[in-house]
């Protein structure tokens, strides 16, 4: 299983990226050719060492990293990260991983 984790940190106005990643965002990302689940972490987001600067956590669940390369070299794929550009325009407060798990 591979995974796909999206960090997005805290927006200026968390209301106007919520209407948006929720009505907008999540309908386009689930319609990624190969998704297998879609879940996400929201609000109150604490580190270890207490509160962090973190509004929302996506994990998006494909079978492997070439899925998840083809899923956004789709159209819907395509669609998705041009809209990610639409609520969280900077780069800079947001996190993409990309990783296999493994059991050990």
């Amino acid at each position: 299983m591979a995974h796909m984790v999206v960090i997005y940190k805290t927006p200026k106005d968390t209301a106007a990226f919520d209407r948006h990643y929720f009505g907008t965002h999540v309908p386009l990302a689930k319609k990624l050719p190969g998704l297998r689940k879609y879940e996400v972490s929201h609000g109150p987001i604490v580190s270890p060492t207490g509160a962090a600067d973190v509004h929302l956590v996506a994990t998006l669940h494909f079978d492997d990293l070439a899925v998840i390369k083809r899923a956004f070299a789709s159209p819907e794929g395509q669609a998705a990260a041009a809209d990610r550009r639409v609520f969280a325009p900077d780069d800079a407060n947001v996190l993409m991983l990309l990783f296999d798990n493994r059991q050990v």
